[in-house]
């Protein structure tokens, strides 16, 4: 049976290999673009804000930053005591609280609803996504927005093809041995869209999310021409057929009045 993934045991090495990294400056480049997106269309008012989820909350701190109130919830206490540390240094306390429990269990920590929910990166760690997703909904306030980023099989599948790993793509995208930082249960876009129109949001954007990194031929150019690959990963992720070839997609949904 498949479980739920925490991060305990493993949060410095997630954290650095996530955010520490080309890939990652990448990740939080363009999905920052796409949330200050969200803030304007939200209007310029302090925002209460979810971030389900959220590890050691490296978007949290951002927002909290610019004055907006945060609840950070996530399954593993190592990262939330990593995002403890960094929000006291940062003088962030009062702007973000910090809850230890699985997203599953949301409605017993939080009351009331959020002008913006972020859940990244979590959707393929979880046993039911679906569900899970779903159970995210309600704590959407009317005209709030969902901030939803997800490991994306069609990537996946993609650049598994291209490194010629075809053993691995007759095994269905299942690796015999896991490793610790591979997602378990990537996600097909065209369902996770669906998922979201049968909770009666309303998609107002789709972004992939490097969408040129993970392909290229030569790995060193990654880093040795980054400044490039960044303005062309922002030039390109918003455009097909690129975003549904991005290794995650960010896609964001407004819940509209009634």
């Amino acid at each position: 049976m498949q479980h739920d993934q925490s991060f305990d045991g493993r949060a410095d090495k997630f954290a650095r290999n996530i955010y520490d990294s080309s890939k990652g400056r990448i990740r939080t480049t363009v999905v920052w673009r796409d949330i200050e997106a969200c803030l304007a269309r939200l209007g310029d008012r302090p925002l209460r804000i979810l971030d389900a989820g959220g590890g050691f909350g490296y978007f949290a701190q951002k927002l909290a930053a610019l004055g907006h109130q945060v609840e950070l919830c996530d399954l593993s206490a190592e990262m939330l005591d990593l995002a403890r540390e960094q929000i006291a240094e940062q003088g962030l306390a009062d702007k973000i609280r910090l809850i230890h429990c699985p997203i599953q269990a949301l409605d017993q920590h939080v009351t009331g609803t959020f002008d913006l929910v972020l859940c990244h990166a979590v959707l393929e760690w979880l046993a039911e996504p679906h569900q899970t997703l779903a159970g995210l909904f309600p704590f959407l306030k009317v005209g709030g927005i969902l901030s939803l980023l997800f490991y994306n099989r069609h990537g996946l599948l993609f650049q598994s093809l291209v490194v010629g790993n075809f053993d691995y793509v007759r095994l269905g995208l299942r690796k015999k041995r896991q490793t610790a930082l591979t997602p378990t249960n990537p996600q097909l876009p065209e369902q996770v869209y669906g998922w979201l129109e049968q909770g009666g949001l309303s998609l107002i954007g789709k972004t992939g999310v490097r969408v040129i990194h993970d392909y290229m031929r030569h790995k060193q150019d990654q880093v040795g021409k980054f400044d490039d690959l960044l303005a062309m990963e922002l030039q390109y992720c918003q455009q097909e057929p690129f975003v549904s070839l991005g290794r995650y997609i960010h896609v964001m949904a407004q819940k509209p009045a009634a």
